[in-house]
């Protein structure tokens, strides 16, 4: 009888369960007429599989989760008996093994066959481990935008004709927030949160490279619900606003390139010091060896103070009594221009691209002047690091957000030339650049009526 009792302790009734439930709710609210309470309740022997799982601690939950893949993968047989689980798991313990498998067996995942007195996995095991390898394999540190785990799930979904909106809406609020933490490294201005961000944002492009395919499957099947092409339709859009922060990222850290801080003509700017300083584990290590003889107070009286005050203050005064008259003039010291060099090379680029523009003698001259040239035949000849700065300003050309701010920049985007990039690449006789993507870089001419004619 006591034995009764706590079993029926132990397994409350329908409608013990029920009132259990409802007291997490507020009074006036039944917990059957929310939607996601009556899809989480008619998976409740799934649910309570992961229960069984992952109750209690970490400990607890590796070793049921060894004992159940070690089962599980035995290909060789369908079936185990109870010294052949104590031979495959041996390095256990007999207790801890005998309550595992108590547990696993309670809780059907595994499944006792009391004629043959052998064990099975049962098949809801298999498709609980199968779903946690997946997470486990998709799951790794070099997938840092962390898409390819509910990528992988609509794709899965889509291949068998079952997917969801709930697995559509999962991806879609990972890109909602992936742009929105894009939007704030943006925002913040740190040139390291920047390049960490466009590092992901390259990733997180290449898992939307990889999912517009599936995504037009959706929203072509006409099997589909509407919920179904909403949801496909929304990622859509999300990915495109993902794709467009390329040029913001571009705007970001040609903006932090001109505002960087150098240090004399050294080369040195505060980014390398700050990249240098990142790379010390400990700091206070550096200060090791600095200082030769450490600090030593000296400690005197307020008498002897007084004493060393007043000697000051006389002898300040005693060489006053000479000078009444106006010091003797000298030479203003020799100044040496320290701009930066990259200011320099960015008026040159605007004075050249000015040159092709005929800024001066539009437009008569502009007749007779080529209206398209090659981009690397602007861009060269130049070392490999001018060539680079110059390409990245090349984007700048015709930015409408940029032509209203002031500077050398915004000079450069208000010039009247286009560019236009290709997908190609062009084989460069340098020594320095080898190749070099093809692009063009066009005149946009007005005529008498003001439209654009390139």
């Amino acid at each position: 009888m006591p034995s009764a009792a706590t079993a029926a302790d132990a397994n409350p009734t329908e409608q013990e369960q029920q009132d259990a439930l409802q007291a997490h709710f507020q009074p006036h609210i039944s917990a059957d007429e929310i939607e996601q309470v009556f899809h989480l309740k008619r998976a409740q022997p799934l649910l309570q599989v992961f229960t069984a799982l992952f109750h209690g601690g970490f400990e607890g939950v590796l070793v049921r989760l060894l004992v159940l893949r070690e089962l599980a993968n035995d290909t060789t047989t369908s079936f185990y008996s109870r010294a052949d689980i104590n031979t495959k798991l041996a390095y256990l313990l007999p207790e801890s093994l005998e309550t595992v498998l108590i547990r696993l067996r309670t809780n059907g995942l595994l499944a006792w066959d009391a004629q043959q007195a052998v064990y099975r996995v049962t098949p809801m095991a298999r498709n609980v481990l199968s779903a946690i390898d997946g997470l486990l394999a998709l799951s790794q540190p070099d997938d840092e935008a962390e898409m390819g785990f509910l990528l992988s799930q609509v794709a899965g979904a889509q291949a068998v004709g079952g997917v969801t909106g709930e697995q559509l809406q999962h991806l879609l609020g990972r890109l909602v927030d992936l742009t929105e933490e894009f939007r704030d490294a943006i925002a913040s201005g740190s040139e390291f949160r920047l390049r960490e961000s466009q590092a992901k944002w390259h990733q997180a492009c290449d898992w939307v490279e990889k999912g517009s395919e599936i995504l037009r499957a959706i929203t072509s099947d006409e099997n589909a619900d509407s919920a179904t092409h909403k949801a496909a339709q929304a990622i859509g859009r999300a990915q495109s606003a993902l794709l467009n922060m390329q040029g913001m990222f571009s705007r970001a850290l040609n903006q932090i390139e001109r505002q960087r801080v150098h240090l004399g003509q050294s080369g040195l700017s505060t980014t390398d010091i700050k990249r240098w300083l990142l790379a010390h584990e400990d700091l206070s290590s550096l200060a090791q060896d600095a200082i030769d003889q450490p600090v030593k107070p000296l400690f005197v009286t307020p008498a002897e103070m007084i004493d060393v005050a007043e000697t000051e203050l006389m002898t300040e005064r005693a060489n006053n009594n000479g000078l009444n008259g106006l010091p003797a003039g000298q030479d203003a010291p020799t100044t040496i221009n320290d701009s930066p060099a990259m200011q320099k090379e960015l008026d040159d680029w605007l004075a050249r691209l000015s040159d092709f523009a005929q800024l001066n003698n539009f437009p008569s001259v502009a007749e007779e002047s080529p209206r398209q040239i090659q981009a690397h035949e602007a861009l060269l000849p130049a070392s490999f690091a001018v060539a680079s700065y110059r390409a990245s300003l090349l984007p700048l050309l015709g930015d409408e957000a940029e032509a209203s701010m002031q500077g050398a920049t915004a000079d450069l985007a208000r010039l009247p030339v286009r560019f236009q990039p290709q997908d190609d690449m062009v084989q460069l006789p340098d020594l320095e650049i080898a190749a070099m993507s093809l692009a063009a870089l066009s005149l946009q001419l007005k005529d008498e009526s003001g439209k654009a004619d390139e």
